[in-house]
């Protein structure tokens, strides 16, 4: 039996013929559906954050794994990680089927291996100290699949998301999260809906992980890398913010913390800035609890 992803939604019927505006507006529906998908599993995406985070707090790495579309989402969210938050990339691990630089032939092809996927949780020596994300529309990818099992047989904290409410990750993950986005409008096509479905979701969750790891200070980015000239403005604005000072004394701070947002407050509240590293340190990286830290 099909996936609901590969179901043909007779509404859409002669839709090669349709006009721009009512072709346009079917394509517009079917991801304001694969937004509001993500509502009704807000709490399963906190319980997958909580457990998450808890592997991360300890020395744990992210693991994200998953095959075309819903692989490039995974590596999308993966890369954006360290300049956002400042997450160490030597903690983060992208397993893509076929890797981001295969042909489009062995792209596609790879998500049927689960042999790769087997070697692939062994080479990089998962263990129960790590998170792994799995992501498949279907639900069923063996790539996929296999990956979370391995992962989950060495103990890793592991999370499954698809967009079939029969898709086998569900079982295997310790946290199954089902994103109900199908079918699609363009039948198959899980690059719209389920995509979409999955961006959306796999934001939400790893914000969430990055603010129990004390990435955020109320809504501000202090874990970002300041590296380029518009994210050393919005440095300085933050600084500004947090420390209550003028933006001469926020660059000067972010100047001697070689731009790191959180040792720049720590030093314009009068800490050294090796002081400041110090402190951070004992605080887990979190400004708030490093700002209350009294020796």
């Amino acid at each position: 039996m099909a996936s609901r992803t590969e179901e043909f939604d007779s509404r859409f019927a002669g839709l090669d013929q349709w006009s721009d505006d009512d072709f346009l507006m079917a394509l517009w529906e079917g991801q304001m559906r694969a937004v509001a998908s993500v509502g009704p599993v807000l709490g399963d995406l906190a319980t997958a954050a909580n457990g998450i985070a808890r592997r991360l707090a300890g020395g744990g790495r992210l693991v994200y794994v998953g095959a075309g579309t819903s692989g490039t989402v995974a590596w999308q969210d993966a890369k954006e990680l360290g300049g956002t938050f400042g997450w160490p990339e030597e903690h983060t691990i992208v397993m893509l089927a076929g890797g981001l630089q295969s042909k489009p032939k062995d792209f596609n092809g790879a998500e049927d291996d689960a042999d790769l996927a087997s070697d692939e949780i062994a080479q990089h020596n998962i263990t129960e100290q790590d998170a792994v994300i799995g992501m498949a529309a279907s639900g069923a990818t063996p790539y996929t699949v296999c990956a979370i099992e391995k992962a989950r047989e060495r103990g890793a904290y592991t999370v499954g998301i698809c967009n079939n409410p029969d898709g086998k990750i569900l079982d295997i993950a310790e946290c199954g999260i089902y994103l109900e986005s199908a079918p699609e409008v363009v039948a198959g096509s899980t690059r719209m809906g389920a995509g979409t479905a999955q961006k959306s979701a796999l934001n939400i969750l790893s914000t969430l992980v990055m603010n129990k790891l004390g990435r955020l200070f109320d809504n501000l980015m202090v874990g970002m890398r300041a590296e380029n000239i518009k994210l050393h403005e919005r440095a300085i604005r933050i600084v500004v913010h947090i420390a209550s000072c003028d933006e001469a004394q926020a660059k000067a701070a972010l100047e001697k913390s070689k731009f790191d947002i959180r040792s720049a407050v720590l030093v314009v509240k009068g800490h050294a800035p090796a002081r400041a590293q110090e402190i951070l340190a004992l605080s887990n990286g979190n400004l708030r609890a490093a700002l209350e830290y009294r020796d």
